[in-house]
């Protein structure tokens, strides 16, 4: 029953996300919307931004946990990146209110398990301390996000394949090439 009520208050948020920013709904607006007492809401999250935290982890964590269309970073961030258009009203409307950084943060953790898989893919065969692996993958994910934060703040105008592409160009050689230089001797 748990998992169904916070769907349903999830549900609530989409819709009224779709009407307004963020930080002009209310816990009142979405209990109304989904039929339940403020004491549900309450029981299952401890304020909006605790049940718009949910739905991120919830819907981006459907789309890294899927092997058929997630097995590397291109392919997971495209995906991620597609559900962002899909949903661009709720996506604005969260990215316009007062704590966007919810936003901001899930990408940053999405995207630092696929940089660090992908630089520990990369670095197989090398001499390279995971300090300095580390290192190399928070570099690349704070340049992806980023990249991903400003094509949201700009109206996801290009298309999602066609960033993804530019990226990985890039990528796919610095990345080996930061590593050669890297290499312990």
């Amino acid at each position: 029953m748990s998992q169904i009520t916070k769907k349903a208050l999830a549900a609530s948020l989409v819709k009224l996300l779709n009407e307004t920013t963020l930080d002009k709904i209310t816990v009142k607006d979405i209990v109304d919307d989904c039929g339940v007492n403020r004491n549900t809401f309450y029981y299952h999250f401890q304020d909006i931004y605790d049940l718009m935290d949910w739905i991120f982890v919830t819907e981006i964590q459907k789309i890294v946990d899927d092997e058929k269309i997630c097995d590397n970073w291109q392919q997971c961030f495209l995906q991620i990146a597609n559900y962002l258009l899909e949903n661009d009203t709720q996506v604005y409307h969260t990215f316009n209110a007062i704590k966007c950084e919810d936003l901001e943060q899930y990408l940053y953790s999405v995207t630092d398990n696929l940089m660090l898989h992908f630089v520990n893919e990369q670095a197989k065969g090398m001499k390279i301390s995971e300090e300095d692996q580390k290192f190399i993958a928070d570099f690349y994910k704070y340049a992806l996000v980023g990249l991903v934060l400003e094509w949201i703040r700009t109206g996801m105008k290009e298309d999602p394949e066609n960033m993804i592409n530019k990226i990985s160009k890039i990528f796919e050689g610095h990345i080996k090439s930061v590593l050669h230089n890297c290499k312990e001797e």
